[in-house]
């Protein structure tokens, strides 16, 4: 499907932690693409080197390196440098004209949601963009990706959030998922649409969006609308459950919530959790990613459920003694301190 022939009118967030090698794999994939876009680089206060790195792809004189040579082709070979960016103090975030590639450098990491609100504030002053696409740094996205999920966004009446192809980096025979997950109140959990299954599956596109209940963060894009009407990125969270909380206060909006759509054409290979130790897998999960999710999704169910609040609660104690079985002290140590309202 070719790419619209317009004017740059979707913007890209990308948020480095830790992870410059990853965030310039993902450049690299992004500036091959034949669609327009304006890109946004948050540097989200690493306190490594991440900013000199970055600096120094643009300029030339650092190295982008492709991890997997399966992939290589999305982001090899590199493109011709210099390539102008613009670096935005967090002052001048929104004021004068959006460059097509800039970098903010925050001195704090703001998490997740902060870091990407960063982003979307800069972008939605350039009154063009009509959507903006927040994509992990540990990505690398095909060509005609940004062109499809444009495509589909604009093609869809009242679209609101819009996921893609998401499948896994190191296996990318395999899905992460297919546009995002349903989720269940009771468990607190998500389930991957078509996660883990094979990416030559079949399956209805419509069907994949309908039983969307959030959008992977990991690949997720948003309207100007949706923005103007449900708000940023909640920042209580730090990380995980940002995308559901999008979702379920677009869901308090009634008859005028915006659709959930699902760009099938688009693909997107995800390394996930590299720079968090999450992953899809409990038993690889560190003892800062259980703390995190332990606690956002306690405060969650306090927001969107909370009637179901004292039942979570009580599951995180069950949580608790089931690493304690396992021998996991730092991970049950992590998840009651959570329970608790602790700090880390």
């Amino acid at each position: 499907m070719a790419a619209p022939k317009l004017s740059p009118i979707l913007g890209v967030v990308i948020v480095n932690f830790r992870g410059a090698a990853d965030t310039i794999e993902c450049l690299e994939s992004l500036l091959r693409c034949p669609l327009q876009m304006k890109i946004v680089v948050v540097e989200n206060g690493s306190g490594d080197d991440s900013v000199a790195r970055l600096r120094g792809w643009a300029a030339g004189t650092v190295s982008s390196v492709a991890e997997s040579a399966e992939l290589a082709g999305f982001s090899t070979p590199p493109m011709a440098k210099p390539i102008a960016m613009a670096e935005v103090t967090t002052d001048a975030i929104g004021k004068g004209p959006i460059a097509p590639l800039s970098m903010i450098v925050s001195p704090d990491n703001l998490g997740f949601a902060g870091g990407n609100n960063l982003g979307l504030r800069h972008l939605r002053s350039d009154p063009r963009l009509t959507a903006f696409w927040l994509l992990n740094n540990d990505t690398v996205v095909t060509p005609e990706s940004p062109g499809a999920l444009l495509i589909r966004m604009l093609a869809t009446p009242r679209v609101g959030m819009c996921g893609t192809v998401v499948r896994h980096y190191w296996e990318p025979s395999r899905l992460q998922a297919l546009n995002g997950s349903s989720f269940n109140l009771w468990t607190g959990m998500g389930r991957s649409l078509g996660g883990e299954e094979p990416a030559t599956m079949t399956y209805s596109p419509q069907d994949v969006a309908d039983a969307t209940d959030y959008v992977l963060g990991a690949s997720l894009a948003v309207s100007r609308g949706f923005l103007d009407a449900v708000g940023p990125m909640a920042e209580a969270y730090f990380l995980y459950f940002e995308e559901a909380d999008w979702a379920w206060r677009n869901r308090r909006l009634g008859s005028d919530r915006f659709e959930i759509a699902f760009a099938h054409g688009a693909t997107v290979f995800h390394k996930a959790g590299s720079s968090i130790g999450s992953s899809s897998a409990r038993s690889a999960r560190s003892p800062f990613s259980e703390y995190w999710l332990a606690r956002s999704r306690l405060k969650f169910i306090w927001r969107f459920a909370r009637l179901l609040w004292p039942w979570h609660w009580a599951l995180c104690w069950a949580l608790v003694l089931r690493r304690l079985i396992r021998r996991k002290p730092a991970h049950a140590n992590a998840i009651a301190r959570a329970a608790l309202g602790l700090k880390p």
